[in-house]
C-alpha cells in the first residue's frame, strides 16, 4: 500500500494512546522512530508522561530516544519536526499506572483518547483516527458500558448526529494485503453471534460492504459470503440458517445491483479470495458470520501486516490487528509492524 505524503492542506491524523499499561505507547514511539515518513502529519492523543516512557523503553543502543512535544491543537503537527512525537494532552492527566495490569485508571484514560478524538474527527478536524490497543476489562473496571474501540465510536457518531445507535450501523473489517473480512457480528457471545444471522442484519451489512469497500476500490465489490454452519450446512443437513436466510438475502441483495454469491463452506471461502503472488483472489472481500470465523483467517497470515477497520461511519478509522500484550508490555518488545500499516491504510481512507 503506497504511503501518502502528508502535507498541511491536509487534516492531521489522530493516534489514541491505548491502554498507557499496555503496548500501544511504545508500538507509537516505535512508529515514529523507524517510519517518519508514514508518521508525518500524525499526532498521538494521550499523556506526555506516558509517550516519555515509552520513548525510554524502545531507546537504547543505537535507537536514540524519540522526544516528545506537545501541542495545542491538530495542526500544530504540521510544525513539528520529524522522529519527534507530537502529543495533544488530554485533560485529565494520568498518575502512575502499573504496566501490564488492569487498571480503572488505565482504562478512563484510554477511553478519554478515543472520545476525544471521535469527537474532533466528527467536527472534520482530523481526517482519520488510528486506535491503539485498549483493554476491554480495563474499560469495564473505569465503568465505561462498551466492551470495545467499535461500540465506543458507535455510540459517539450516534450522540452527534442525533441518533440512536442502532440507527447507526457499523461493521467491522479485518483486511491486509491478501484479504478482506467484514464480520456480521462482532463482541457477543458464540450463542447471540447465531441468533444475530437474520435477513436484516446480514442485508445491512451487505449493503455497508458494498458502500464502504466500493469506495476504497472505486468499483463495486466482489462479495463473498460464508455459510454459518460446516459446510454451508450440507443442504440442510447440518442446519437450515443458509437456506432459510443467507441464501434468499443474498438474491435480495443481488437484485438491488450488488456483486454477491454464496453461501460457500466457511471453510474453503477464504482461501478462494485470498490474492497471493500477485493474482487477485475470487472474491475482494468475505462476509463472515460471527467474529472468530473472520478473524483467523486474517489473523493467521500474519497477525503484524493485518489492520482493522470501521466501516459505516461517518468517521475514518483503523487499527492494528492485536491486543494490549499486557504480558510483553515495558519491555520493548513489541511489533510496531500492524500500527504502521494502520497508519498507512488511514492516509489511503482521509480526505
Amino acid at each position: 500500500m503506497p504511503v501518502i505524503p502528508a502535507r498541511p492542506s491536509q487534516l492531521p491524523i489522530a493516534i489514541t494512546m491505548g491502554d498507557p499499561a499496555g503496548i500501544g505507547p511504545e508500538i507509537i514511539a516505535k512508529a515514529f522512530r523507524d517510519d517518519p515518513a508514514v508518521t508525518a502529519g500524525c499526532f498521538v492523543v494521550g499523556d506526555m508522561a506516558t509517550l516519555r516512557r515509552a520513548s525510554s523503553v524502545v531507546s537504547g543502543p543505537g535507537r536514540p530516544l524519540i522526544p516528545v512535544s506537545r501541542i495545542d491543537a491538530p495542526q500544530d503537527v504540521f510544525e513539528t519536526p520529524p522522529r519527534c512525537i507530537p502529543v495533544l494532552q488530554m485533560p485529565r492527566r494520568l498518575g502512575p499506572v502499573a504496566v501490564g495490569r488492569v487498571s480503572a485508571e488505565a482504562g478512563q484514560a484510554a477511553a478519554d483518547c478515543v472520545v476525544w478524538a471521535a469527537q474532533a474527527a466528527l467536527r472534520k478536524e482530523i481526517g482519520a483516527i488510528v486506535t491503539a490497543p485498549l483493554h476491554k476489562e480495563a474499560l469495564a473496571a473505569a465503568g465505561i458500558s462498551y466492551p470495545g474501540h467499535t461500540e465506543l465510536l458507535q455510540a459517539q457518531a450516534a450522540a452527534f448526529l442525533g441518533k440512536s445507535v442502532s440507527e447507526v450501523p457499523v461493521r467491522m473489517m479485518l483486511a491486509n494485503d491478501e484479504l478482506r473480512t467484514v464480520l456480521l457480528s462482532i463482541h457477543v457471545a458464540l450463542r447471540d453471534a447465531i441468533d444475530a444471522v437474520t435477513p436484516e442484519n446480514l442485508l445491512e451489512t451487505l449493503r455497508i460492504t458494498h458502500e464502504s469497500v466500493g469506495a476504497l476500490l472505486q468499483r463495486a465489490p466482489r462479495i463473498g459470503v460464508a455459510g454459518l454452519n460446516p459446510h454451508a450446512g450440507e443442504g440442510g443437513l447440518f442446519g437450515r440458517e443458509e437456506i432459510d436466510t443467507i441464501a434468499p438475502t443474498i438474491e435480495t441483495a443481488r437484485r438491488a445491483g450488488m456483486d454477491v454469491r454464496g453461501p460457500f463452506a466457511p471453510d474453503t471461502v477464504f482461501m478462494r479470495a485470498r490474492a497471493a503472488a500477485g493474482e487477485p483472489g475470487e472474491f475482494d472481500v468475505v462476509i463472515a458470520m460471527y467474529h472468530d470465523q473472520g478473524l483467523i483467517p486474517v489473523k493467521y497470515l500474519g497477525v503484524d501486516k493485518g489492520v482493522n477497520v470501521t466501516l459505516g461511519l461517518p468517521i475514518r478509522r483503523t487499527s492494528p490487528d492485536h491486543g494490549t500484550a499486557f504480558d510483553i508490555a515495558g519491555t520493548g518488545q513489541a511489533d510496531a509492524s500492524s500500527l504502521i500499516e494502520a497508519i498507512r491504510f488511514a492516509r489511503v481512507l482521509a480526505p
